[in-house]
Formats: C-alpha cells, structure tokens, sequence
C-alpha cells in the first residue's frame, strides 16, 4: 500500500492540476507537425493537465496497465470493462522504485457508481524507473 505522504502528494496534484511551469511559448499556437493531419483537432490555448508525471512515472505506469490489460480475458477484449477506460493508476515513489496501483472504476462503463465486479478488486506492481515490472503484490480481497 502507498505511504500517506505518497498519497498526499497525488491528492494535491489532481486537486491543483498538476501545475504546468510557465514557459516563454505559453499562449502561443501550436504549428502544424509537417505530414500529420490536424483537421478537426481542437487545440487549447491554455492547457489544464489530470496531473504531471516524470518521464520514468509514465513508463512505470505504462507497463503496469499493459501487464493489466493483458491479463484481461481474450473474449473480453472489446469490451469497456476489460479496456484502459475502466482502469484508474495512481504511482508513488519509495526507495527509487515506482509502486503502481490500478484501480478498476466500472462507473466510466456506464455501470452505477461503486460497482465491481469483483470485491475489492486492486492490482499493485514495483516498477523500476526504466519500466521493467519487478513485481506484482498478491491481491487478496
């Protein structure tokens, strides 16, 4: 389980944001990437982040939700439930390893608040900070 100051820590980000640093090109409109189509895209003018993660915090979580994923029934494939819609990730640092906690939220599937469909359904991965999977914490509801 996450430390409470690791906890924390998510709760401040996710509640002001993230907090992007100021840049000198803030405001100024994106420029079109050469060959990639940018029809219909409705680019921000101010963009507000879920949260603002390291580069090695994104491939800690990356590789927890593709270990996730792939565990996932086959049959199930197409299904809301058993995609990265449903999947929540909260990743904490301690001792230079990523811990990664995936939390399943059914409610994004048009289920009810709190469904589950397993009791207290979790998974909790170490992670190191090039992304390699060290270990999986048992789940025991």
């Amino acid at each position: 389980m996450l430390k409470p100051h690791h906890v924390l820590l998510l709760v401040s980000l996710v509640a002001d944001g993230g907090s992007m640093p100021s840049r000198p090109d803030a405001g100024v409109p994106a420029k079109p990437d050469g060959g990639a189509s940018n029809a219909g895209i409705q680019w921000p003018t101010d963009l507000r982040p879920l949260a603002t993660l390291d580069g090695p915090a994104v491939l800690a979580a990356h590789a927890a939700l593709q270990r996730v994923l792939a565990s996932f029934p086959k049959q199930d494939a197409g299904a809301c439930e058993s995609s990265a819609r449903s999947l929540d990730v909260v990743v904490g640092l301690e001792g230079g390893v990523y811990f990664v906690r995936v939390d399943r939220r059914l409610d994004r599937c048009g289920w009810p608040v709190g469904s589950q469909l397993e009791f207290d359904w979790f998974e909790l991965y170490a992670v190191s900070p090039e992304g390699k999977v060290l270990g999986r914490r048992a789940v025991m509801p």
